[in-house]
């Protein structure tokens, strides 16, 4: 009796696959949201979009948006200047200065400044080494 008891156990044991997770502990419900947040807006409304002044006219582009530790998108950089990337200089803006607008249908960014403004702030390089923003040599 003593040996079919052990058997048993040791069937149980070999049957179960090792380290498996119940189903609820791999994904808790914390992980996923059932419903969209009320007004949400797809990142590629952003991302790699055309930036206008006021008067309609194209100041830039977005080259990268910023997320902070919080998971809040702080800061974009916005390409100015230049032709086809040559001679563009990066600079940041407060995300929240951005405005999505729509004309004619179609939606645009458009950022209370003029190109101009933005050529004269201070410019930012990509470090891929360090894989972050830092601000460009001045020379």
């Amino acid at each position: 009796m003593k040996r079919l008891g052990s058997a048993a156990a040791l069937a149980l044991l070999l049957i179960l696959p090792f380290g498996e997770v119940p189903a609820s502990a791999a994904n808790p419900p914390e992980q996923t949201i059932t419903s969209l947040p009320s007004g949400a807006l797809p990142i590629s409304d952003y991302y790699n979009q055309s930036v206008y002044d006021p008067q309609d006219n194209k100041i830039g582009d977005i080259k990268d948006l910023l997320v902070d530790k919080d998971g809040k998108i702080g800061a974009a950089i916005v390409g100015v200047g230049g032709f086809l990337g040559a001679g563009e200089k990066n600079v940041a803006v407060p995300f929240n200065s951005l405005k999505l607008t729509d004309k004619n249908g179609k939606r645009y960014l458009v950022l209370n400044t003029t190109k101009e403004a933005l050529k004269s702030a201070p410019g930012y390089t990509f470090d891929r080494s360090a894989y972050q923003w830092v601000p460009a040599k001045q020379g």
